[in-house]
């Protein structure tokens, strides 16, 4: 089949190939009946124009490329939303490559330089090594990473994970919890990682040790199977902090099926505060990242044209407290236990009256 071409969408639209090209370019001096007819005539066509002899024909639409991990989950969702909102308002357009393992971003990134971006967002867990060899093969595009160590000599923003894990884990803390489980993410994740890092280093100054520790893939399937082995032993954990909110909502599912009440004998907290959390059931205590802010931030840095200097910034969280968290009550064991140190005490009273 042959390539459709501007001549082909003027013959149809009845107007000339000049009219085709003032319309793609957004010339004025176009009626709307025009504009819409050779608009109709190159859906029906199914013609792309070629963005490559646009910039050269002197309409510069400035692009950007976005290299991803799965957009069902939420977090790069929102991530990925926030990127082509802000690229908008500038002017731009998003190009967005879908990767489902690592392996797969230097393919992702050949294709994205071909479409001649200006610039690269990868939002997918490299180690130093693979991240610094994307980076080299871009050059001269700019490439800004969000889930990388800050270790790399690459771009990068991030959110504070550390800080998030240790207002997750004082919020347990201060509620009374202390047999408390872990559900991360995947350890080949930094940004999993470095939450379950400031977990630990959080709850070891309390001198806790987790009861539990898990490791899912993000999704609430993942969430859903980690949760029902949190909840097999004989003791149920006061609370669980987990790494992201699609978990914890399959956490929460796996509660429900026990008859484990939320927060009634377990406290559940999330990380990411995505859109649905304040609809969970009950609504997600979680660790809120600034989604749009990170968008926002990310676009503006890469069509200031200030990318030489290594960009390297971290952004803040906040702690969103809902109702999945409540004050430590005693479970079924603590109560019998605490029974069964109660009538030691009257027996060894009752001993001592009759001496």
């Amino acid at each position: 089949m042959k390539a459709i071409t501007l001549y082909d969408v003027a013959r149809l639209a009845g107007v000339s190939y000049q009219t085709v090209s003032r319309v793609i370019n957004d010339a004025e001096h176009v009626s709307a009946r025009t504009r819409e007819k050779v608009q109709q005539a190159m859906a029906e066509l199914h013609y792309v124009p070629n963005r490559g002899a646009q910039q050269l024909a002197g309409k510069r639409t400035r692009t950007l490329g976005l290299i991803t991990t799965d957009l069902a989950l939420h977090a790069p969702s929102q991530i990925a939303s926030a990127v082509k909102s802000r690229a908008g308002e500038c002017g731009a357009s998003v190009l967005i490559s879908m990767v489902e393992h690592p392996e797969r971003c230097q393919a992702a990134l050949q294709e994205l330089l071909a479409q001649r971006v200006e610039g690269l967002l990868v939002n997918v867990p490299l180690d130093d090594p693979q991240a610094e060899h994307i980076r080299q093969l871009a050059a001269p595009v700019p490439v800004l990473f969000f889930d990388v160590s800050p270790e790399a000599k690459v771009h990068r923003l991030a959110f504070d994970a550390e800080q998030g894990a240790t207002l997750g884990a004082e919020h347990l803390l201060s509620l009374g919890h202390r047999r408390i489980a872990l559900l991360s993410g995947p350890e080949s994740s930094v940004s999993s990682r470095a939450r379950l890092a400031g977990w630990q280093a959080r709850l070891a100054q309390d001198e806790i040790v987790p009861c539990a520790i898990a490791h899912g893939d993000w999704s609430a399937a993942s969430g859903y199977e980690k949760g029902h082995q949190l909840l097999a032993g004989s003791t149920l954990p006061d609370a669980i902090l987990v790494a992201n909110d699609q978990m914890a909502l399959g956490v929460m599912r796996a509660c429900a099926e026990k008859g484990v009440a939320v927060p009634g004998q377990i406290s559940v907290v999330g990380f990411d505060d995505t859109a649905d959390s304040a609809w969970f059931s009950p609504p997600l205590t979680t660790v809120r990242q600034a989604f749009r802010i990170a968008g926002e931030r990310s676009v503006e840095w890469l069509l200031s044209g200030s990318t030489d200097a290594l960009w390297q910034t971290q952004l803040p969280v906040t702690l969103v407290e809902r109702h999945s968290s409540a004050r430590h009550a005693p479970q079924q064991a603590d109560r019998e236990a605490l029974a069964q140190q109660l009538k030691s005490l009257a027996l060894m009273a009752e001993q001592l009256a009759r001496q």
